[in-house]
Parts: C-alpha cells; structure tokens; sequence
C-alpha cells in the first residue's frame, strides 16, 4: 500500500526509522538520476564520517551500579602503615567518547577526471541535531558553497532547526526544504519550501550552466520505497508521529489517517 499523505509522511521521520528512510531514498535517487544524466555525467555513492556523541552518555560520571573489584592500599596486603586505610571503590562509568556514524550522500561527476559537479544531500538527524554532527556538516557545506560544485540540500524532517539560509523576503517557517544552489548563481539560491500538507515539490537537477536541467520526482521515488520496504507494516498509524505535529496540523493528519488507513 502507498502512503496515505499526500506529500511528506511525518511518520518517517521517527528516528529509529530514518535511517532505513535515508539509505533507501539515496539509493532510489541515484539508480533514478543515473540515466537522467548519463553517459556526459555519473552519480556516485558516497559516504561521510561523523563523530557524534550519544545523548545517553553525555554525563560524566555517572557510576554503575555494579562495583567491578577494589584497589588494594599501596604496598599490598602486607602493609602495616595503611592497614587501616578503606580501599577505593573502582566502578564502570560512562564517558562522552565519540562515535562513528556514517551517512551516504551523491555526487554527480563528469568523467574521465571524475570532477564533481553536482552534490545531493539528504539530511538526517545526524547532521541536523545541534552539536558536533551538525557542526561537521555545516563545515562541509560551506566548502561546496565556496567552491564551483552545485549543491542539492533535501531536508524531510521537522526536528531541529533549518540550516542557514537568507531569504529576501524574510521567509515564512516551514516543515520542510529542498535546497537548489547553482555554483553559477552564488549567492542567490532557489528555495522549495512546502507544509506537511503540500505535495512534495519536483526539484530541477542543475548541472554545468546552460544544460538542460532534468526535474526530480521526489514524492515518486519515496512512494517506491515505503512499497518496497513495506513501512506500512513497521508504522503504528494509530500513535502520534515523532516528532508531533501541531494541534491543526494532527487534526488533518487524522481526518485522512480515519480515511486511508484500516483500523
């Protein structure tokens, strides 16, 4: 069965789910632009290092509650002059120690020098939330802005705040983006802004200037997915999304949840 909203579903946006999301609409999206801009160009997949730290972890200290040995006073069992002395205590704690996570991301390039003309990110939680990952990220960013590569920057999640941009006309908030930056058109750029009641915006594929830019099908390529991937097996429709939506906005999610989806 397809999903039942009509544009973004929110309920793939629940964290535990998201990276399957992610994976499967990198792989979609390449397998669906490859012949779009073949055999002058070729999407790679391509993979990035995070270091983040987990939120469970975060403070220092905090004990474990099995004690795992005590250190025995300095000199050994056959010391006098510390015999009295109370041992210390050793405990397993928690430390914020970094971990690896690894995000795939595309590059379109133009053979036979490989040069990346194009690059298409997808955001996830990873380098979305506030703090290092996110601090990686925008580093990352900056370099393709700064540089003569074009850059695709698709964010289908409501959590944490949207990366930087600078509208002219202020802006209006929204649920998500997709961001197209022509290399040629810095510092101006092109941004699709929709609801979580709006249809998901086709996106133009821009590549060296004055080529013909083929348009992106993202809903289509999500609908393949959630069939494919059978997410409507691992979504509960009858709990509120995570993150929530606002008070109006659940209240139209559930009018076509009560529609579309068997109780």
């Amino acid at each position: 069965m397809p999903s039942p909203f009509p544009g973004m579903d929110p309920y793939l946006e629940r964290p535990s789910l998201w990276p399957d999301v992610h994976a499967s609409l990198i792989i979609a999206l390449r397998d669906a632009l490859s012949p779009m801009v073949g055999p002058k160009y070729y999407v790679a997949v391509e993979e990035r290092v995070y270091l983040v730290e987990p939120e469970e972890r975060r403070l220092v200290g905090q004990p474990d509650v099995a004690i795992v040995g005590e250190r025995e006073p300095a000199g050994g069992a056959g010391a006098t002059a510390t015999a009295t002395m109370p041992t210390a205590r050793i405990v397993e704690v928690p430390i914020p120690a970094p971990e690896p996570a690894r995000l795939t991301y595309l590059e379109v390039r133009e053979p036979p020098g490989d040069e990346v003309v194009t690059t298409i990110e997808i955001l996830s939680h990873v380098n979305k939330r506030p703090g290092p990952g996110r601090r990686q990220y925008e580093e990352k960013r900056l370099e393709v802005l700064s540089s003569f590569t074009n850059l695709v920057e698709i964010d289908l999640l409501r959590a944490y705040p949207p990366m930087e941009v600078r509208p002219i006309d202020g802006g209006e908030p929204s649920d998500y983006r997709i961001l197209v930056s022509r290399a040629d058109q810095r510092p101006r750029a092109v941004l699709f802004a929709f609801s979580v009641r709006e249809p998901i915006p086709a996106f133009p594929l821009t590549l060296r200037p004055g080529e013909p830019e083929p348009p992106v099908d993202l809903r289509s390529l999500l609908d393949g997915i959630y069939e494919r991937a059978a997410y409507h097996r691992r979504i509960d429709y009858r709990k509120p999304p995570d993150p929530r939506l606002t008070e109006s906005d659940a209240e139209w999610a559930q009018a076509i949840l009560r529609e579309q989806v068997p109780q």
